[in-house]
């Protein structure tokens, strides 16, 4: 059985920006976990499947019309868990629950109980709690804000050590 999840990846650039602050976070912090996935806006959670054949997500990402994300500043959950703050939006809720209730009916994949709040995690887990004091010192003395427009999601397999890019499932609406 396979663990995957889905998620917007940002264009190339600004997967650059964030990787550089996750490794801030590791270098200065001790905080690497969050490097061993890309940069991206978690939409479903990690699921177990033993089914490989994801290309019904195409018909589902067909239906979807390319939107605006934007990204500000940092912010945290509690204290283990600094990330790029994404501004709320409501074309991004729409398509997290559009692919959620796709993924629900079509993979049986159990909805996620906490309610959907996008993020770009640059720190977690492994972020002790007394680096991280420090840690959200840095970070929330930081100015960040980008904009892109989601225009595609991706499917991400855990390989053991860490995730990769699967699929990536383009939208078709115009």
């Amino acid at each position: 059985m396979q663990l995957y999840f889905i998620a917007l990846l940002p264009p190339a650039d600004i997967q650059r920006e964030v990787t550089a602050f996750k490794q801030t976070a590791l270098e200065r912090f001790g905080s690497g976990h969050a490097l061993r996935s890309p940069p991206h806006i978690t939409l479903i959670p990690p699921f177990r499947r033993d089914q490989t054949d994801f290309a019904p997500l195409q018909t589902l990402a067909d239906r979807q019309v390319p939107f605006p994300v934007s990204l500000r500043d940092f912010d945290r959950f509690g204290r283990r868990v600094i990330f790029v703050n994404v501004l709320p939006s409501e074309f991004l809720s729409a398509c997290q629950q559009q692919i959620a209730e796709f993924c629900r009916t079509t993979y049986a994949v159990e909805p996620d109980r906490r309610p959907f709040h996008p993020h770009m995690t640059v720190a977690f887990r492994d972020l002790t709690q007394s680096a991280f004091p420090g840690a959200w010192a840095y970070f929330s003395a930081q100015s960040y804000d980008r904009r892109f427009t989601a225009d595609a999601f991706a499917l991400l397999r855990h390989t053991g050590q860490g995730w990769v890019v699967e699929q990536q499932f383009m939208f078709g609406g115009t």
